[in-house]
């Protein structure tokens, strides 16, 4: 066969390529209105507001204050990620390797934090690094320090807090990976020898490279635009770049340089996307799929 197919096959169904227009017709409108409108506008008002110029760009590229947060925020994006991986791999396996009740458990302790407001999270996390907060007063009660610890308004805080509101969105895909895999293969492993270390770093884990790429790839991109946690669990000495868009906007009124800070930050997510897709060929796994 050669040509583009005028009809797809969907749930036993064939469709017609009009049929199929129009029943993505209300989400690619949607997204158009609600996003690529909005944002054209924006990067229009950076290049051409008040007068063709990149003049916004490159006080964004130059400027210290401006690359402290484009660099802090690449740092916190980055270890969020790592931290994330971390701690969602070991709970994936487990969760593969789980079926009744205590899937069921595990599943809902997952999605749970997705049900419940990211801002409720948030205040949760002020809640317990504050200066009086539980942790220090546990910190203090087990006599581990004799005054309380500057714990709120740190990177760190913003890390550990950023990734307890991700967590979900890296447990998922690595846990669907590794819910593929036969447990035959482990099997087979220890049947020629190999010992359970060996298992995991020549079988379990390639295999599970598809959920754990994905699952960076998806915590990193949402990192470096996350807005309410890094404005409130870091406050002004840990401004992200979201929330210095969001200052440029509310407080300067600079909507052209607003623009600009998007444009630079979009640019980068599309390279990083470009580079991951090809660094570990994505391609491959969708297409073995």
């Amino acid at each position: 066969m050669s040509g583009r197919p005028s009809r797809w096959l969907l749930g036993g169904r064939h469709y017609s390529e009009a049929a199929s227009l129009a029943l993505a017709a209300p989400f690619l409108i949607l997204a158009f209105v609600t996003f690529i409108l909005p944002l054209g506008s924006l990067l229009h008002e950076s290049l051409f507001l008040p007068q063709p110029t990149l003049a916004h760009y490159e006080r964004a590229l130059t400027e210290p204050v401006y690359l402290r947060v484009m660099l802090r925020t690449l740092r916190i994006a980055a270890s969020v990620t790592l931290l994330t991986l971390l701690l969602a791999w070991p709970l994936a396996w487990l969760m593969a390797r789980s079926s009744g009740l205590r899937l069921a458990i595990l599943v809902a302790s997952v999605l749970l934090p997705l049900w419940t407001s990211v801002l409720v999270r948030t205040y949760a996390w002020m809640v317990l690094l504050q200066k009086n907060g539980v942790v220090n007063q546990l910190l203090i009660g087990a006599g581990i320090t004799g005054e309380p610890l500057r714990l709120l308004y740190t990177e760190g805080a913003v890390v550990l807090a950023m990734s307890h509101v991700l967590l979900p969105f890296m447990v998922l895909p690595i846990f669907s990976a590794l819910r593929g895999i036969p447990e035959d293969y482990n099997r087979a492993a220890q049947m020629l020898g190999a010992s359970e270390w060996a298992t995991f770093r020549e079988v379990i884990f390639p295999l599970s490279l598809p959920g754990v790429t994905s699952g960076c790839l998806m915590v990193f991109l949402l990192a470096l635009g996350f807005f309410v946690t890094p404005a409130l669990i870091g406050g002004p000495q840990q401004m992200m770049i979201a929330t210095l868009v969001s200052q440029q906007v509310r407080e300067m009124l600079d909507w052209s340089f607003a623009g600009a800070l998007v444009g630079v930050l979009l640019a980068f997510v599309l390279l990083i996307a470009v580079a991951f897709k090809r660094a570990v060929r994505l391609d491959r796994f969708v297409g073995s799929a």
